[in-house]
């Protein structure tokens, strides 16, 4: 099994910090925790796109690009490119610079995003949202297959013939797709033979289930082979179960109270951030045993492929976000995949 992180560069207040960092000096933090995600051998490091004060992540690709340079061997991702509001040919273009940059390590998760802010930002109408998805992703996989490109849309204007460069580094760009909760876009990523990121944030990890499955089955009806699964969850690991908690409970209420307001859910408590780290819990917050026996859990539900968390739901002290990635990468990774190969 592959295993990742992905943050949204965020940027918020937390207990333990004595201020808010700088965009720039949280931008250093950022290239040290890429750095040694990189060094401790875990797979991959994706950014997700986001237009929103708390985040400064509204540019995957420029990040992604200053990490190429800084590291050797793990995978670049977007966690997610929003594509609805972005371009596929400059979004391309990005990734397989990225590509050459990095000597083909660059992926790209597609979604339709969890904010809408950038809609209205880049000029496009809410009531055009799921169409100006489907159409990009059209466009986007179909600029994999040639180096000259002839498509015409409702949303873009027409390629007639136009040859798009870079291309990249790999014969194809892997491109994921990212789905929260619905059935459709499980099987429609299925359909297409795309891999699927399986975002799981809430709830019980086996409510999902049946989305995995029409994914699977999206795949054999449209004749592909399957696809892989990753499941994306929230996380953070120290040395021991209640360190863990008490770092991370202060940055998740903080993310999830202000998403709250907004979406009317009720504020986080203790007690039930508490329930969701349990085994059938949504979070992988814990020591690493307890993230170990969480991954093996969810792999008898899921069988995937691939387990990403995202660490940073709010702004974690840095040396303490440094030691959950070391222990992420050092023992919960090797032992759940020597567990998973004496099966």
């Amino acid at each position: 099994m592959e295993f990742g992180i992905y943050t949204f560069v965020e940027n918020t207040p937390h207990p333990q910090l004595d201020r808010m960092l700088t965009p720039a000096a949280r931008f250093e933090n950022l290239m040290e925790e890429i750095e040694l995600a990189d060094e401790a051998g875990l797979d991959l490091f994706g950014i997700g796109e986001h237009h929103r004060e708390e985040y400064l992540s509204s540019s995957p690709t420029t990040i992604l690009a200053a990490a190429a340079s800084r590291t050797k061997q793990i995978g670049l991702s977007s966690a997610v490119t929003v594509l609805g509001s972005e371009d596929p040919v400059r979004a391309y273009q990005q990734f397989a610079t990225i590509d050459q940059l990095s000597k083909g390590r660059a992926e790209i998760m597609v979604g339709r995003g969890s904010f809408v802010e950038s809609f209205p930002l880049f000029g496009y109408d809410l009531q055009d949202y799921e169409e100006l998805f489907e159409e990009k992703l059209d466009l986007l996989l179909k600029l994999r297959e040639n180096e000259t490109v002839t498509w015409s849309g409702k949303h873009r204007p027409d390629i007639d013939s136009r040859g798009i460069y870079p291309q990249p580094y790999q014969d194809k760009i892997p491109v994921w797709r990212a789905v929260g909760g619905t059935p459709k876009s499980a099987y429609q990523a299925g359909a297409l033979g795309l891999p699927m990121a399986l975002g799981i944030i809430g709830g019980q990890p086996e409510q999902f289930k049946k989305l995995a499955d029409i994914h699977k089955r999206g795949a054999e009806e449209n004749d592909h082979n399957p696809p892989k699964l990753s499941i994306n969850s929230h996380g953070f690991i120290a040395e021991n179960s209640k360190e863990a908690a008490d770092i991370a409970f202060p940055a998740f209420k903080v993310t999830m109270d202000k998403i709250g307001e907004e979406r009317g859910w009720p504020p986080m408590t203790r007690d039930k951030f508490e329930a969701s780290r349990t085994l059938r819990g949504a979070n992988a917050v814990g020591d690493p045993q307890e993230i170990i026996d969480k991954v093996l859990f969810q792999h008898e539900i899921f069988g995937h492929d691939r387990f990403l968390l995202q660490m940073s739901v709010g702004s974690i002290p840095h040396k303490k976000l440094l030691k959950s990635i070391e222990l992420f990468a050092t023992e919960v990774k090797p032992a759940v995949n020597n567990a998973l190969n004496e099966r």
